[in-house]
């Protein structure tokens, strides 16, 4: 715990110099997406909507293709190529088809570890965001016990603190024997220190609001464990709820990896069993149902964010 206090001191004493721009502002909120033939166009077409937007910077919170599409070198670069058209600061988390999956004989059967070393270097090799004009980021690999997860980030925007963190679909890797839970429990440990960390910092600088950026759906919303397996996102929603019960201001988690755009309040606070008021889920669009999601931040407003969906064409038959 003393860890924890002395980290959260030390990134409150950092927050000021990351609070830029006006009180008012909006960003954007995308991911599962480009998977089909052709869907490299739609996600350019919608790049340049948020481009005219006015946003303040966008997430795309994972899976750049989908897990039948290989995990060459050639494809992560592509999507790079294809993600520099955004005229904003961009932040790029890693979802299950990015690196996970990738061991699967259709996506060329790679070493997923070794998939997502490569990610981290093309996405997150600096202490900034991608963008012409990039926004410093806080990583977690500052921290010699969690050097590895540069992927793990947050930054702040007037009173909003955003956390971004590596939990991906496919049950977070949390597997049955013989592959067994070794690479979950390590990241786990490590989300969890950063989570843990970003809400007491948030808390001590009285921040309004805090926005946590996933991959995964984390069992909100009903979904599904595959048969035999232990849940690979009980702690995590364990861990969300512990810390949206002691934060006075509204927390939004951004998600992905069900396709399906929604916006819910369905996290229950494990030791009441009522559902936690104060945190908001937003799921993104996912191919082949594209768009991108508009949050606007309004200190002013005690709802603090106000989301819009903006669905981007029809699904192909």
């Amino acid at each position: 715990m003393r860890r924890i206090a002395l980290a959260a001191a030390a990134l409150a004493a950092a927050l000021p110099a990351l609070a830029e721009g006006p009180p008012r502002f909006a960003f954007g909120a995308f991911g599962d997406t480009p998977y089909l033939p052709g869907e490299s166009l739609v996600v350019a077409s919608m790049i340049g909507e948020m481009n005219a937007a006015g946003l303040a910077f966008v997430v795309h919170v994972g899976d750049l293709k989908s897990s039948r599409t290989p995990c060459t070198d050639a494809v992560l670069a592509d999507r790079r190529a294809l993600l520099e058209g955004l005229a904003v600061p961009l932040v790029v988390l890693p979802g299950d088809n990015d690196w996970l999956d990738c061991d699967a004989p259709v996506a060329g059967a790679y070493d997923p570890l070794e998939r997502l070393a490569k990610f981290r270097t093309l996405f997150h090799g600096g202490e900034t965001s991608l963008g012409p004009r990039p926004i410093t980021l806080d990583r977690q690999s500052a921290d010699p016990r969690f050097a590895d997860y540069r992927e793990h980030v947050r930054w702040r925007r007037g009173d909003v603190l955003f956390v971004g963190v590596n939990v991906p679909g496919t049950n977070n890797n949390r597997r049955p024997p013989p592959r067994g839970e070794a690479e979950y429990r390590a990241r786990s440990d490590a989300v969890n220190a950063w989570l843990a960390e970003s809400f007491a910092a948030a808390a001590r600088e009285g921040l309004r609001g805090v926005v946590v950026f996933l991959h995964a759906n984390p069992g909100l919303g009903g979904k599904s464990v595959p048969r035999g397996w232990p849940d690979g996102y009980e702690a995590l929603r364990r861990e969300l709820a512990a810390h949206a019960r002691s934060f006075a201001g509204p927390v939004l988690v951004v998600h992905g990896d069900t396709h399906r755009f929604r916006i819910d309040r369905p996290l229950d606070d494990p030791q009441s069993g009522r559902t936690l008021a104060n945190v908001t889920r937003v799921e993104v669009f996912g191919a082949p149902w594209n768009g991108w999601v508009r949050v606007d931040v309004d200190p002013a407003s005690p709802d603090l964010f106000r989301i819009r969906g903006e669905p981007h064409g029809v699904p192909r038959e």
